[in-house]
């Protein structure tokens, strides 16, 4: 007798999202660099008789910790010196005005502090976590009782994000001894796009083949932002590098290829990837390609494909550099319109509101001595700062991440500053926190509890008594405060950071769209030959756009109902682009295969501009009308 079958129960969106976590191997480089930066630099204050510039040399390297991610070495230097930079500046400020100023100037500085840092945030994730940094360091410089001034504070905090940053550039990876191994980072992000490139082809004519297409989308995103890193020089400067670059941009033709491959629909034969794998391998054991399978042009797309590992293969023997990588174009309009469209007005204005109302709050409660003898009334607006931010995941995960993992924290500390020998128990206790970081960085509640273990380690350290309890009120406090001010009526149309995500893949997919039509227009009036360079910075702008608005849509989409319905339908947008720009990029390949395109083309663009304009329209969504094209077959 078989055994009903039990329904399965579909989670909420924001509880699911609250308890999934991202899943990898242990970076054991990144741990070693955690437990090599907090605990020795707290120590070496220690016995210096400089215990609170330590501590605050550690909350720096906490803080770099976090925002060390996976990706190049030269990529690290903007992603943890920029926000560093700009804690410190932070720091300093927050320092003066809390010696200085009164307790309602001081809310008012701390609230068009937040307001700032909030607008600044919209335009990318090097952005957020400069004004991340900002609002914590200013408030810890601000309510943190220490007897330096704020040119010494301001000093050590830069001094912990370098220290950190100068163990990211030194030390090795482990496998990045194959050839330089300074380029270990940019060797991998290149060659996982090869290797994402041979698993479209693979999921060419399956309901995979989307989803292979966006980790493709990924992967480029990754290698452009390992290799476009600040530099000394303005080009690469070894023959290593240059080798790196022209393996890139031989890449660029194969994504290309195999996107078309996918819109077209047919299965390839097997030894269609058998390419890009062995070109893959290549690039991560820094060797020769070997050879490569026999072509295969019975298609426009499979000439393209075939052309473009030819190009590879010469590319990775000749090694000569390429220039160009195109790049993501940022002007300086592109920024106003981040910081002051209405994405960051939204964003701005809810995290204005947070940290100043918090701010406030924890000075009433200081003053009126809720705190007992000990101050420390920075941790609650600091805690409004990281569950204020959006690129964190939803309002509700957050604050159920953030609760659980304040109280796990608190307790866990508690339990150790029992029993533990002081100080060295407890600068143990932060350097082993320290190593943690990159691995609790997978889930928001993990990264609250290690966090909140190796802060109170610090404080203690510092001077001031335990303060789990504290803690844990002011973390519940903060909650709330976010929960309301995050459900609060906003001016204007809610959802701002989904809709200017949106704008920006709208525009990057018309402008590329707009450039492949004036290339037919070119080839078929026998004008030349199209401008592939250029066609590529727009192909690589238009997906990067739409992976970003895909992720705002899936944050969004995971909130509460009352703030999820005003993305309803932004879903439907964005997959409709995605495919727009997939039929553009087959023109492009059959462009060059032909000269012009087929009725099987044109009517395809029609139509998906056709949908674009009713599912924009129905969604109520703002984004920028499709330009006028001839499409003509």
């Amino acid at each position: 007798m078989s055994r009903p079958v039990r329904p399965v129960v579909a989670l909420p969106p924001w509880l699911a999202h609250a308890l999934r976590a991202q899943r990898g191997p242990v970076p054991w480089s990144a741990v070693t660099r955690g437990a090599l930066a907090a605990g020795p630099l707290l120590l070496g204050a220690v016995l210096a008789g400089r215990t609170s510039l330590g501590v605050v040399a550690a909350i720096a390297a906490m803080l770099a910790g976090i925002n060390d991610r996976p990706g190049s070495r030269r990529g690290s230097v903007r992603r943890l010196g920029v926000p560093a930079l700009v804690g410190a500046v932070g720091l300093f400020g927050g320092t003066y005005a809390g010696d200085h100023l009164g307790a309602v100037p001081l809310t008012l500085v701390l609230t068009g502090l937040g307001l700032l840092a909030g607008g600044i945030s919209a335009v990318g994730p090097v952005a957020s976590a400069a004004g991340t940094q900002l609002l914590v360091a200013a408030a810890i410089g601000a309510g943190m009782p220490l007897p330096e001034s704020g040119w010494a504070r301001a000093a050590a905090y830069v001094a912990g994000a370098v220290w950190l940053l100068a163990l990211r550039l030194a030390l090795p990876t482990p496998g990045s001894l194959v050839g330089d191994f300074r380029f270990d980072g940019e060797r991998d992000a290149v060659a996982d796009v090869y290797d994402a490139v041979a698993e479209l082809l693979d999921a060419v004519g399956t309901d995979r083949a989307t989803a292979r297409r966006a980790a493709l989308t990924a992967a480029l995103d990754h290698a452009q932002d390992a290799l476009t890193g600040p530099r000394l020089r303005r080009y690469a400067s070894s023959s290593s590098e240059r080798r790196l670059h022209a393996q890139y941009a031989a890449a660029l033709p194969l994504a290309e290829a195999a996107t078309a491959l996918a819109w077209a629909g047919e299965t390839v034969a097997a030894r269609a990837s058998e390419g890009p794998r062995r070109l893959a391998a290549a690039v991560r054991d820094n060797t020769p390609t070997g050879p490569l399978p026999a072509p295969s042009r019975s298609a426009p797309a499979l000439r393209a494909l075939d052309d473009a590992l030819l190009h590879a293969a010469e590319a990775f023997d000749r090694g000569k550099e390429n220039r160009d990588l195109h790049t993501r174009r940022r002007t300086v309009k592109d920024l106003v319109r981040a910081v002051f469209g209405v994405g960051g007005r939204e964003y701005g204005l809810r995290v204005a509101l947070c940290f100043g109302a918090s701010a406030g709050i924890a000075q009433a409660l200081h003053h009126a001595q809720w705190y007992g003898q000990h101050a420390h009334w920075y941790w609650l607006p600091a805690t409004a700062v990281f569950l204020v931010k959006p690129d964190l995941g939803p309002l509700v995960s957050r604050v159920l991440c953030r609760a659980a993992g304040t109280v796990l924290g608190a307790l866990l500390f508690a339990g150790f500053a029992a029993v533990l020998p002081r100080p060295e128990g407890l600068i143990a206790l932060v350097a082993l926190s320290g190593a943690l970081i990159p691995v609790a960085t997978r889930h928001f509640a993990a990264q609250t509890a290690v966090v909140t273990v190796l802060v109170l380690a610090l404080v203690m350290v510092g001077g001031e008594p335990q303060a789990s309890v504290s803690r844990i009120g002011e973390t519940l406090l903060a909650c709330a405060i976010v929960l309301v001010v995050g459900h609060l009526p906003m001016p204007g149309q809610r959802g701002g950071g989904v809709r200017a995500r949106l704008g920006a893949a709208g525009r990057a997919a018309y402008a590329y769209l707009a450039h492949v039509m004036r290339e037919s227009d070119a080839l078929d009036g026998g004008t030349g030959r199209g401008d592939r360079a250029r066609r590529w910075t727009l192909r690589r702008e238009a997906y990067r756009a739409l992976a970003e608005a895909r992720s705002a849509i899936a944050l969004a989409a995971a909130e509460l109902p009352a703030l999820a319905r005003h993305t309803k339908g932004a879903d439907e947008v964005v997959a409709t682009l995605e495919r727009l720009v997939d039929a553009t990029t087959a023109c492009a390949v059959h462009l060059d295969d032909s000269g012009r395109l087929t009725a099987r083309h044109t009517a395809q663009l029609t139509e998906l501009l056709d949908e674009l304009a009713e599912e924009r329209d129905r969604a109520g969504l703002r984004i920028p009308d499709a330009p006028e094209l001839r499409l003509a077959g």
